[in-house]
Order: C-alpha cells, then sequence, then structure tokens
C-alpha cells in the first residue's frame, strides 16, 4: 500500500508520521491534488488526500480512518492511542482541536489563495479566523499540561495531531493573519520535531 499525497498537507503528514511511530512501511506517492489533478483523479475520483491505495486498486480516505486502520495493523505495544479508557477518551478530545485547526487553516489557505481577491468573502475569513484561533487556545491549553508530552512520558496521537497543526499553521499563517504568541505549543512543536519520525516525513 501506499501514501498518496504531499507532506506539506497536516493531513497526509499524521499519517506519515504516524506510520512511523507503529513502525509500518509506507511508501510515498507525492502528488499535488492541484498540479496533477489528473493523476490524482485517476487513482481516487474524489481527489482529496490522504488516500491510502492499496496493492489491489481499491482506495480508503480521511487521515483519522486511516490512522485507525494502521493502528489495527500494528504491533500492540507501538500504539499513539492508550488503552484506557480514561487516556484513550482524553487522547481524542485533545486531537479535535488539532484536526479543527488543520480543517480552518486548510480553508483560509483555499480562500484566499485560489479565491480572486475582489471575490473573497471578509465575514467568511473573519468566521475562519475566529474558529482557528479558539482551536490554537485549546492546544495550548493542553500543550501547557504536557509533561513532556500531553498524557506523560509516552507521545501520542494527540502529541502527534497538535506537533503537525501548529507547524502547519507555522508555513501557512504569516501571509494570512497573525498567530496569537502560544510558548508552550512552540516548545511542544519543537520536541516534536526533533524526533527521527517527524524528521523522515518534513513538510
Amino acid at each position: 500500500m501506499e501514501l498518496v499525497g504531499l507532506y506539506g498537507s497536516p493531513f497526509v503528514r499524521r499519517v506519515a508520521v504516524t506510520a512511523q511511530y507503529l513502525g509500518i512501511a509506507l511508501p510515498q506517492r507525492p502528488i499535488s491534488i492541484f498540479k496533477s489533478y489528473d493523476e490524482m483523479r485517476a487513482i481516487n475520483p474524489m481527489v482529496k488526500v490522504p488516500t491510502l491505495l492499496f496493492d489491489n486498486g481499491s482506495i480508503m480516505v480521511e487521515s483519522t480512518l486511516i490512522i485507525a486502520y494502521l493502528e489495527s495493523l500494528a504491533d500492540a505495544t507501538q500504539t499513539l492511542m492508550p488503552n484506557s479508557p480514561d487516556q484513550h477518551l482524553a487522547a481524542t478530545r485533545h486531537i479535535g482541536p488539532a484536526l479543527v485547526a488543520m480543517e480552518k487553516a486548510a480553508q483560509l489557505v483555499y480562500e484566499t489563495s485560489l479565491r480572486p481577491e475582489g471575490k473573497q468573502h471578509a465575514p467568511w475569513k473573519e468566521r475562519l479566523v475566529q474558529q482557528l484561533m479558539a482551536a490554537i487556545d485549546l492546544m495550548e491549553a493542553a500543550a501547557a499540561d504536557a509533561a513532556p508530552w500531553i498524557l506523560g512520558e509516552i507521545i501520542c496521537q494527540a502529541d502527534v495531531s497538535i506537533a503537525i497543526a501548529w507547524e502547519f499553521l507555522n508555513r501557512t499563517a504569516p501571509d494570512r493573519f497573525k498567530l496569537p504568541d502560544c510558548p508552550a505549543l512552540s516548545e511542544l512543536s519543537v520536541r516534536a520535531e526533533a524526533a527521527p519520525q517527524f524528521a523522515a516525513c518534513g513538510p
């Protein structure tokens, strides 16, 4: 199987980094849905990344679903999702804001990069920024309690998703809106990005 998409997408990257932590070989097919639309459409008619492409040509989409599938293949000792119901719930609650941040930031990128400036809808952009800032506040609060990771000594999917979301925001936000000062998020991101699993999937 192959992971189709560019690591510049936070959704593609979280799948790739997760596979690294789970010890699953997941070759990348680096196709851009913008520059190589027809090539992508031939693989996945929905033209959506990440796409998990199986050897028989079947596909799976949505990063969270792909990650759940990869978790089902992995050795139980390498999971990024805690087995304890309470900690599993805590991890899932922290993953949510990271996914919202990725989604709203991507929508801002599309609105400002693909739509002519004269046709951009200011109230819509303002709403996206409001939603994004709320997600950032929740991620910063989670990162502030990290010791050194959000659920303790071992990195989990919440840390992976939050760190990738923050990197994506720092890479795409400067030309579109001002990011708030988030020292805890920045520190968590530095710790995560230093890991070989992250370095292997650099954006």
